[in-house]
C-alpha cells in the first residue's frame, strides 16, 4: 500500500531546529574551503604536467558536475529536511542498501581526513613561527609528540564545540570563516595588483633567475585530468544537508545554504586562482612544482613583504582549522540517522539533555578522526586519506543524481514535498547530465589511482574503498537480518521519514 511520510517539521527527537542560514552556508564553505586552494592549483602543475595555462578553463569544468550534484542535493533537501541528507536521501530514494554502504564509506573517508587536516595543520603554526623569527617555537612545533599532541588538542576542541550545540557552533564557525576570507583576499588584491613582469624583477633580485621557459601539451586528456584532480576541491556541500535535522526552515534554508556555498567557494576559487596566476607565470609554477611542494605564500613571497606572506600563511591554516567542525557535524549526523533506521546500535543516537546535539555520534567520530591523526604521524602518508574520501564522495554524488531519477517511481509520496525544480523535464536533466559527468570524473580518478606507482596495494585508495564498502556491506546485512526477525515491516520503516 502506499506509504505517506511524515511531514511534521519539527526537530527530530532531542534535536534542535536552532541553525540558521548563515550558520548553514558557513557550514558548506568551511567544508570545502580548506588550504587546498592555496597548494592544489599549483602542484597540479606536478600532478598533471602539461597542464601550462589551462588551470583555470580546468576549474571551470571541475565546477559543472559539482553545481549538478549541488543541485540534485537542493532538490532532495526539500523533500527530506532531516538529519543524515545523504544517507537519508539515497536510502528513501535509491534503496536502503545504497544509502548505507555508500553513507559509511563517506563517513570512513571524511573521518580519516579530519584526522589528516588536524595533522597537518601544525606545520602551517611552524612556517608562521619561523617567519616571525621564533625559530625555537618553530623547532619545538616540528617535534613528533608535540606535533601529534597539539593535533589532537585542536580536534577535541571542536569535538567539544560541536557537543555544546548549534548556537556555539555557529558562534565559532562564522567569525572563522569571515577571518578566512579576509586573510584570503590579501592574495587576490596582491596577485591582481602585481603583474608578470613585476615577478620577474622580484626574481631576479631575489635569486639572480630569470623565469623559466616551459611547454603545455594541450591535450583533452590532460585537460580531464586536470579537471577530475580540481573536482576534490569543490566536495563539503554535502555537509550542509547532513544538518537538516537542525536547521531553522528546512526547506527554504537548506537549498538556498547550498546554493550560497557552491557559488561563492567557486567565484572565490577563479578569482583567487586567476589572481596568483596573474602574478606568478605558469612557466615558473610548473618549474618549482617539479621539483618541490610549493604554495600561493612562496609563490607571492617574490613580490610581497614578509609580514603579507606571514598575513597568507595564516589565512591557509585558519582555512584548515575552518575544516574541523565543520566535517565534525557532518560525519555526526550520519551516524545519527543510520542509529534512528536501526542500522546502527541505538545508543549512538543518545542526544545530549541540555546541549540537544548527538553527543555519541560526535564521540564516536572524534575518535575516529585521531586514528586519522596517528595514521598520519606513523604511516607518513597523506594523501591516501584525501583519495579514499574523493573516491567515497564521487561515488555519492552521482548517487543522488540517481536518486533524482529514480525517487518519483521508487517513492512517489516524496516527489510531492519537493518545492524546487519541480518540473520533471528539469529534474531529469539534471539527473542524467550529472551521472554522466560524475561517472567520468569516477573513472578517470580511478585509472589515475590504479595506475600509481605504490608500494603495496592498500595505498591505493581504490582498495581500501572496496574494503570500506564491504564492511558497510556486512554491517547492513546483519542489522537487516536483525530488524526482519524482530518482526519490523523493513519497506514502511525505509519509505517513511523519521518522525520530527
Amino acid at each position: 500500500m502506499a506509504l505517506t511520510p511524515s511531514v511534521s517539521d519539527k526537530s527530530s527527537p532531542g534535536l534542535s531546529r536552532r541553525l540558521g542560514l548563515l550558520g548553514l552556508a558557513a557550514t558548506g564553505i568551511c567544508s570545502m574551503l580548506g588550504a587546498s586552494i592555496y597548494v592544489v592549483p599549483f602542484m597540479i602543475q606536478r600532478s598533471v604536467p602539461g597542464i601550462g595555462p589551462n588551470v583555470l578553463p580546468a576549474f571551470l569544468l571541475a565546477a559543472l558536475p559539482a553545481v549538478l550534484a549541488a543541485m540534485a542535493y537542493a532538490i532532495l533537501s526539500t523533500a527530506m529536511p532531516r538529519a543524515g541528507g545523504s544517507y537519508l536521501y539515497a536510502s528513501r530514494g535509491l534503496h536502503p542498501y545504497w544509502g548505507f554502504a555508500a553513507s559509511f564509506s563517506q563517513w570512513f573517508g571524511l573521518s580519516i581526513v579530519i584526522g589528516v587536516i588536524a595533522y597537518i595543520i601544525i606545520p602551517f603554526f611552524r612556517d608562521i613561527c619561523s617567519a616571525m623569527g621564533w625559530e625555537v617555537w618553530a623547532a619545538w612545533l616540528e617535534t613528533g609528540i608535540v606535533r601529534v599532541g597539539m593535533a589532537l588538542l585542536l580536534l577535541w576542541t571542536f569535538v567539544v564545540i560541536n557537543i555544546l550545540g548549534m548556537r556555539f557552533y555557529e558562534r565559532t564557525l562564522v567569525p572563522l570563516m569571515l577571518l578566512m576570507f579576509g586573510l584570503g583576499a590579501i592574495v587576490i588584491v596582491a596577485g591582481f595588483s602585481f603583474d608578470h613582469a613585476d615577478f620577474a624583477n622580484g626574481l631576479l633580485l631575489q635569486e639572480g633567475r630569470s623565469i623559466p621557459t616551459g611547454s603545455q601539451s594541450g591535450s583533452i586528456t590532460t585537460f580531464l585530468t586536470a579537471s577530475a584532480l580540481l573536482f576534490a576541491s569543490f566536495i563539503g556541500f554535502d555537509s550542509i544537508a547532513q544538518a537538516g535535522g537542525e536547521a531553522r526552515n528546512p526547506q527554504r534554508n537548506l537549498p538556498l545554504a547550498i546554493g550560497l556555498a557552491i557559488g561563492i567557494v567557486g567565484l572565490y576559487y577563479f578569482c583567487f586562482t586567476a589572481a596568483v596566476y596573474h602574478a606568478v607565470p605558469w612557466e615558473f609554477v610548473a618549474s618549482e612544482a617539479a621539483e618541490k611542494d610549493i604554495a600561493a605564500p612562496g609563490l607571492l613571497g617574490y613580490v610581497l613583504s614578509p609580514g603579507w606572506t606571514v598575513a597568507i600563511t595564516l589565512g591557509a591554516t585558519i582555512a584548515l582549522i575552518n575544516d574541523l567542525p565543520a566535517m565534525l557535524l557532518s560525519v555526526s549526523r550520519l551516524m545519527f540517522a543510520w542509529s534512528e533506521d536501526g542500522v546502527f546500535p541505538k545508543r549512538v543516537a543518545r542526544v545530549h539533555p541540555r546541549f540537544q546535539t548527538p553527543v555519541n555520534a560526535i564521540l564516536i567520530s572524534g575518535g575516529m578522526a585521531t586514528v586519522g591523526i596517528l595514521g598520519s604521524h606513523f604511516a607518513g602518508d597523506f594523501f591516501l586519506g584525501i583519495d579514499i574520501m574523493v573516491t567515497a564522495m564521487l561515488v555519492n554524488f552521482l548517487l543522488m543524481c540517481l536518486t533524482v531519477l529514480r525517487l518519483p517511481t521508487y517513492n512517489p509520496p516524496l516527489v510531492a514535498r519537493i518545492s524546487l525544480f519541480k518540473s520533471r523535464k528539469t529534474q531529469l536533466l539534471i539527473g542524467l547530465s550529472g551521472s554522466a559527468l560524475l561517472s567520468l570524473f569516477l573513472v578517470l580518478h580511478t585509472f589515475k589511482d590504479l595506475q600509481a606507482d605504490v608500494s603495496a596495494w592498500y595505498f591505493h585508495a581504490t582498495y581500501v574503498w572496496l574494503l570500506v564498502m564491504a564492511l558497510g556491506s556486512l554491517i547492513f546485512l546483519r542489522k537487516i537480518t536483525q530488524l526482519k526477525r524482530s518482526g519490523k515491516s523493513l519497506k514502511s520503516a525505509f519509505k517513511k521519514l523519521p518522525d520530527q
